[in-house]
């Protein structure tokens, strides 16, 4: 039976997935739905965020989602930035190994090859390394029983150096962790699945490789005009929720009715009802929240570990651009024992920024790895200077430095340890026995963007789905 009263859900998190989750929340819980959204910090957006450099909007935290899943895209355009979506202006990017940079090789899954033509191709490895590649073939199986870490199968059965000089960039790209430590049934599912059919790892890459002409064709990655920082704000504005930042959520407790939420600071606290809530926070606050609600699920909850980074964005003349420059950008792997671990060469990558202000070249870099917090700790100028002397050595750019900017982001990336997916399964079965009350976010169902909106919008249905089922009141 519908109560009479105004229905309330509340999401804790203004990043892209709490947003998702009030966007789903509003799209499905129809008018007679409250939605209101409590964001720690002072603005919205978590890393999606646009800074100034040189005068230009450049993202400073994640500057592109992928295209081949729908969720993000698909998002984006319901909000009215269907428009302003772009594409990569260019494609392909290298890996600084043994001193240069090299093509990274098509045909590889995480850096995992699947074509060794393209691996010798490329000159990534050294002739021992890749020699070692074609053992795979010969090699017994390696059973699989449960989860095991990318680092150490790769290395078993291709090689050390495919880990070191491939698979490590990476993955620290996408997790900024270690190939020794990530789940590969978490990391990389479709691969985890085609292993425990195929002796040969190199077969099982090449059938978890998407086939051509099957499935989503086109760019695999996209934007927003003006810098993917711009979607929080669209999609908080479409789902008409309340937005209420500089709220940190104190306490979460179960009433007769629902929930009861205790906001503020610490000398001027308030409490807020609602019949549901979604936390879309990452894993220390959560398992804060969760702590005398659900034990089991907190503890397993601030299991999950994260690792710090930093963006450094500069700008530079464009025309002191040099030929080493081409593609998106570069990986570093950590054995070349260099600060930075990637560079993305913006103004050739997004075709937006180079048309703003044709005179100026923006680049990014990103330091960081999991448990490798010491260069963090460097200021902002010498980050920035450490960074140039990189790109200096890697592509011989030379230029005098117009403007540059150093965005920090402190425990920003979960880490997907062996077992993940077994310690997601038991949060979630454990939250489940609190009807009205969902997890949700990076820190589960994958870092990348659209799995960031995929989890908020499956948070939202379900506890939408799971009060109507308690009676306190149902959606149609």
């Amino acid at each position: 039976m519908e109560s009479s009263r105004a229905r309330h859900v509340v999401v804790v998190g203004g990043g892209i997935t709490g947003l998702a989750a009030a966007y789903q929340l509003s799209l499905l819980g129809g008018p007679g739905l409250r939605v209101t959204v409590l964001e720690a910090a002072a603005q919205i957006g978590g890393k999606l965020v646009v800074s100034d450099v040189a005068g230009l909007p450049v993202d400073a935290g994640a500057e592109s989602m992928l295209t081949r899943r729908p969720e993000a895209l698909a998002l984006t355009r319901a909000v009215g930035l269907g428009a302003s979506i772009v594409h990569p202006a260019t494609t392909g990017a290298s890996v600084w190994s043994r001193g240069s940079l090299r093509p990274l090789p098509g045909g590889q899954l995480m850096g995992i090859p699947g074509d060794l033509r393209a691996v010798a191709a490329s000159g990534v490895l050294s002739l021992p390394g890749l020699l070692r590649i074609p053992l795979d073939q010969l090699l017994p199986r390696t059973r699989v029983s449960g989860d095991v870490s990318i680092g150490g199968f790769v290395r078993a059965r291709l090689g050390r150096e495919v880990v070191d000089r491939l698979v490590e960039p990476l993955l620290g790209g996408v997790y900024a962790g270690h190939a020794d430590e990530i789940s590969l049934d978490a990391a990389l599912p479709h691969l985890s699945a085609a292993v425990r059919g195929e002796r040969s790892l190199l077969r099982a890459v090449r059938e978890a490789l998407p086939r051509p002409g099957a499935g989503p064709t086109g760019p695999v990655f996209g934007s927003v005009r003006g810098g993917l920082g711009l979607l929080p704000a669209a999609v908080a504005k479409a789902s008409g929720a309340e937005i209420r930042t500089g709220e940190p959520v104190r306490e979460l407790r179960q009433t007769a009715d629902g929930w009861q939420l205790v906001v503020g600071s610490t000398r001027s606290r308030r409490t807020v009802e609602a019949d549901a809530v979604v936390l879309a926070i990452p894993a220390a606050p959560a398992a804060r929240l969760l702590a005398d609600l659900v034990p089991a699920a907190a503890a397993e909850v601030s299991g999950i570990e994260y690792a710090s980074v930093a963006v450094i964005t500069v700008a530079l003349p464009s025309s002191d651009a040099t030929p080493a420059m081409t593609g998106t950008g570069f990986l570093v792997p950590p054995v070349e024992g260099r600060l930075i671990k990637a560079a993305t060469y913006s103004s050739a990558k997004w075709g937006w920024l180079a048309t703003a202000t044709p005179e100026l070249m923006v680049l990014r870099a990103s330091v960081g790895r999991f448990r490798e917090e010491r260069d963090l700790q460097r200021d902002d100028a010498e980050l920035v200077t450490g960074a140039l002397s990189d790109l200096a050595d890697a592509t011989g750019l030379a230029g005098p430095l117009l403007d540059s900017r150093v965005t920090r982001w402190g425990g920003s990336l979960p880490q997907y340890a062996v077992g993940h997916l077994d310690r997601v399964d038991r949060i979630r079965r454990a939250v489940a026995t609190l009807p009205g009350l969902a997890v949700c976010g990076a820190a589960y169902d994958g870092v990348g963007i659209p799995a960031c909106v995929a989890s908020g919008q499956e948070a939202a249905t379900q506890v939408l789905r799971t009060v109507a089922v308690t009676g306190q009141w149902s959606h149609g």
